[in-house]
């Protein structure tokens, strides 16, 4: 499963930085975004948008994962947003390509370069 840990903070925003020093553990959510093995079969090669319908009915059973949403279209729009809130950025995924292995077209991360995580890279302090 694609899932990543995030402490939500106040407003129900993630809190990088809370996450990061480890003290708000009990804060911490799990949050999947995709299905890539599931009771040992490869879903790599099958299509994001199957992956997606599969992730969503299995997680009916964990209730402790929450799923993260999609959303079509307006990606700038929902970048801006992402930005003003003070997020991380977003991943754009094309929804009729399989999962790629490595940098591809398919898959493109854009951060927020305001963000917790950027500007710890950038000074050097992640």
């Amino acid at each position: 499963m694609g899932a990543t840990l995030l402490c939500v903070g106040k407003d129900d925003v993630s809190d990088f930085n809370a996450f990061h020093d480890r003290t708000n553990d009990e804060a911490s959510v799990g949050c999947a975004c995709d299905l890539l093995m599931y009771n040992s079969r490869d879903l790599r090669k099958k299509l994001y948008v199957e992956r997606n319908a599969a992730l969503r009915k299995l997680l009916h059973d964990y209730p402790g994962i929450q799923y993260v949403e999609h959303a079509e279209g307006h990606g700038d729009k929902l970048f801006e947003a992402v930005c003003k809130l003070g997020l991380e950025g977003i991943v754009s995924k094309k929804l009729d390509a399989p999962y790629p292995s490595g940098p591809s077209k398919a898959w493109i991360k854009v951060k927020n370069p305001k963000a917790a995580a950027a500007t710890r890279a950038a000074d050097g302090t992640f």
